[in-house]
């Protein structure tokens, strides 16, 4: 059989000569170079990850050591340990102790009388790959957790059922001024304003009863202040322990909506300026367009031409009055 070629860095906390022979033995069987250090106590062991920070790939550890045992010592090794897989070896078969040491967060519980070269090595194997596959998990959580904890927009998780929020964002107490505990005191009705409620249990309820899982709307939101924003919202279905929740994403889009307001407003008052540069500027105008036709083309009296100048006068106020009117309407805007 050809063996691992691997190198492997294997310390055994082991007290029994014989059986740390045995061990050393099934090591060889099935690797090729293992670098196999060995601690006979619990105080060995720690001063080779402690104060000599031995790097190991995997942890044989006896559950009766000459200074300590049992629980009590897979605790004091597991905190020292760094994380690193550690296989419990012991001659007492106790089931229930077993599922208690793989609890406290022990790789493997092997019995010493059932030990062989290959139950060994695949132990080691499939410690070490679960450890791999262990950190990478954490590693990808950390990752999903930053994109939450660290997102500039306000966001939180809540039950589907109970309207509960899970989880919220850093943006997301900032932004509201709630506190972590407040607001996970707190269901996403809370947030809303009393007159919006019928509207909101509307929603909840096609959202419950809906098979898509995205949700893209805008929302009035209330403030801790009582301060009403226009939100946002864009939100997933997610799975957390079983139940239904959402993942909510939020942009607070008031200042965005009153600028929208106002550009409409200012347009409004632009048309009304075009209607009047349209209308009524035309009408003085056409008067005094008139009255100089009559000036020019018409022999009058006297006391007609003063009239008509009276006229023109007249329009021209008028039109003053129009152009005044403009020019104030334009400064407001």
């Amino acid at each position: 059989m050809e063996k691992d070629k691997n190198r492997y860095r294997i310390l055994v906390i082991e007290d029994n000569p014989g059986d740390f022979a045995l061990i050393e033995d099934f090591l060889d069987e099935q690797m090729l170079s293992p670098e196999i250090f060995q601690a006979k106590n619990f105080l060995e062991g720690r001063s080779l990850l402690v104060e000599e920070k031995l790097a190991v790939n995997v942890i044989l550890l006896d559950l009766s050591l000459p200074d300590k045992s049992g629980e009590n010592l897979i605790m004091e090794i597991i905190a020292i340990s760094a994380g690193i897989p550690i296989i419990v070896l012991t001659g007492y078969p106790d089931i229930s102790f077993s599922v208690k040491s793989l609890s406290l967060g022990v790789s493997d519980y092997l019995l010493k009388d059932e030990l062989s070269a290959s139950n060994l090595y695949k132990s080691i194997l499939y410690s070490i790959e679960r450890k791999k596959k262990s950190a990478e998990l954490e590693e990808s959580e950390k990752r999903y957790s930053d994109l939450f904890q660290l997102s500039p927009q306000p966001m939180w998780v809540y039950d589907l059922e109970t309207l509960q929020f899970l989880n919220v964002n850093d943006a997301a107490i900032r932004h509201y001024g709630y506190s972590l505990e407040e607001f996970l005191a707190m269901t996403i009705r809370d947030i809303r304003p009393k007159e919006d409620l019928p509207i909101f249990e509307e929603s909840v309820y096609r959202a419950r009863n809906s098979s898509s899982t995205h949700y893209n709307g805008i929302a009035r939101h209330k403030k801790k202040t009582g301060e009403i924003i226009q939100a946002e919202i864009q939100s997933n279905c997610i799975y957390i322990d079983g139940k239904r929740a959402r993942v909510v994403l939020v942009n607070d889009i008031t200042e965005r909506l009153r600028y929208i307001e106002a550009i409409e407003r200012q347009n409004q008052k632009l048309q009304e300026i075009a209607w009047l540069q349209s209308h009524v500027v035309r009408a003085p105008v056409a008067r005094l367009m008139g009255i100089v036709d009559l000036i020019k083309n018409y022999q009058h009296s006297e006391n007609e031409q003063n009239e008509l100048l009276d006229h023109i006068l007249i329009s021209a106020n008028e039109l003053d009055g129009i152009i005044r009117d403009i020019a104030d309407k334009t400064m407001h805007i």
